[in-house]
């Protein structure tokens, strides 16, 4: 069988198969055979249909029909083994089926094309020289106070205040009432909705819409105040928002928060160490190695990217549905556990669309893993038995009671492993430049707002 291989974009080869005269002229003869065994004609007992009767009954375009079916896929699997092709997924007629009935007659040469996925090939640019930007997360001592602040706020008792006015951080339980301010002449209409009794605010600022809060302050309970304020322009009801409100407020309740004292009592309650020096001590590791992780993974994003435009893919359709399917599926796990009706928006008729726009994240996403990989394999970057076991046992530690495939959660470990040490190794060899946070993120925004394309900032040697 003569086979021609011609190289294709999208990481496909295309393949003109000849099928020689008499191997087609077997394979429709065999197919006639089997029909007039197993036809039902009409007046003709099973397997006994004369070959002129089943060509006119069933037409000469059917029995060619179905004699290709079966031969185009032999002969294309006869030719990939000839060949010594790696195909994944399955083929594409080249040739349209109306084309091939007309052109195949048993006892004639037979060619048709074809092609078929293989798998992807990764060309590496100059990787190792790679000059990125990346914004660096630096550890502020103020989320340590602010976590103690939290749990203190929680763990606050409240105390009734009678013999001052509101203050800042105090608790208020009100009563109010919004009323339209309307504009000339007219009394304001109460507004709908917008009323409550026994309601608690927290004496904060931000809380609420502004001035609500600052207004309460210097109040004292039983005293009623009104308040001419306006709804904010994103304030949730349309029909509100950006309109001018007066508030009648009475204060019936003011209450103080008493917190509790940073000490050893308060370390034993809100955790597991004894003293507050151990607590503190652990807390600013965490947010430490926090603020570390995040730059860290910055500066891996940033890199990723680079990649994507110093190195090419040629990514088969084939790989590209699979990573769609997975995109979704991790969509739709994450849309699960937020409590989102899947059946609403996975459905038949808004697939397409889901798939076409889960296309692009899909393909960056496959181009990073295979680039990564093949840079791996280029520099000989492994893995001992040792971090495999203690992954695995941090995971398995975390999915405790739940079922777990061993082959497929070690799969999932060795990527996982060999993406960070490939990072980590192209990150020693990077040029980093560390920037303040959200510095990158307004670059962004300004380019887009002005219709600037992002600059490259690879560099040579």
């Amino acid at each position: 069988m003569k086979v021609t291989q011609e190289k294709l974009p999208d990481s496909q080869i295309g393949l003109e198969i000849e099928i020689p005269a008499e191997t087609g002229k077997k394979a429709y003869e065999t197919k006639v055979n089997t029909l007039a065994r197993t036809a039902n004609i009409p007046g003709f007992r099973k397997g006994k249909v004369p070959r002129p009767i089943l060509l006119q009954r069933l037409g000469t375009r059917y029995i060619k029909a179905v004699t290709l079916e079966e031969l185009v896929q032999k002969s294309l699997e006869k030719a990939l083994e000839q060949e010594s092709i790696d195909s994944i997924g399955n083929y594409t007629l080249r040739s349209s089926l109306d084309e091939l009935i007309e052109k195949f007659k048993p006892g004639e040469p037979f060619t048709f094309l074809a092609a078929v996925d293989v798998p992807p090939t990764v060309e590496l640019g100059d990787y190792q020289t790679l000059s990125v930007k990346a914004e660096e997360t630096v550890y502020d001592p103020q989320q340590l106070e602010d976590w103690f602040k939290e749990r203190q706020e929680k763990l606050a008792t409240l105390v009734p205040v009678e013999d001052r006015g509101a203050e800042m951080g105090d608790v208020a339980i009100v009563d109010y009432k919004g009323v339209s301010t309307p504009e000339g002449e007219g009394e304001g209409e109460p507004i709908e909705g917008v009323e409550g009794t026994d309601f608690r605010v927290d004496l904060e600022p931000g809380r609420f819409i502004e001035g609500m809060v600052e207004g309460i302050v210097g109040m004292k309970p039983e005293e009623t105040k009104e308040l001419p304020l306006t709804f904010p322009d994103d304030y949730p009801r349309e029909d509100l928002a950006g309109k001018p409100v007066t508030f009648t407020i009475t204060l019936k309740e003011l209450k103080a928060k008493e917190l509790p004292e940073l000490d050893d009592d308060f370390a034993e309650e809100v955790s597991e160490y004894e003293t507050i020096a151990e607590l503190r001590e652990s807390l600013e590791k965490q947010f430490q190695e926090s603020a570390e992780n995040e730059t860290k993974q910055s500066i891996h994003t940033a890199i990723t990217s680079e990649l994507s435009k110093v190195c090419t893919v040629d990514l088969p359709d084939t790989l590209v549905q699979d990573e769609v399917t997975r995109v979704l599926t991790q969509t739709a796990m994450q849309m699960e556990q937020m409590g989102i009706d899947l059946g609403q928006l996975f459905t038949q008729e808004n697939l397409p669309k889901l798939r076409e726009n889960a296309r692009p994240e899909a393909i960056e996403r496959l181009k990073q893993t295979l680039i990564l990989q093949e840079i791996a394999k280029v520099e000989a970057i492994t893995l001992e038995d040792s971090e495999i076991e203690e992954r695995s046992n941090e995971i398995k530690e975390q999915l405790q009671g739940q079922e777990v495939d061993p082959d497929k959660l070690r799969e999932v470990i060795e990527e996982q492993l060999t993406t960070e040490k490939t990072l980590n190794w192209l990150q020693e060899k990077a040029t980093v430049e560390l920037v303040p946070k959200g510095t990158l993120e307004a670059e962004k925004e300004t380019e887009s707002e002005s219709g600037e394309e992002p600059t490259n900032t690879q560099e040579t040697e």
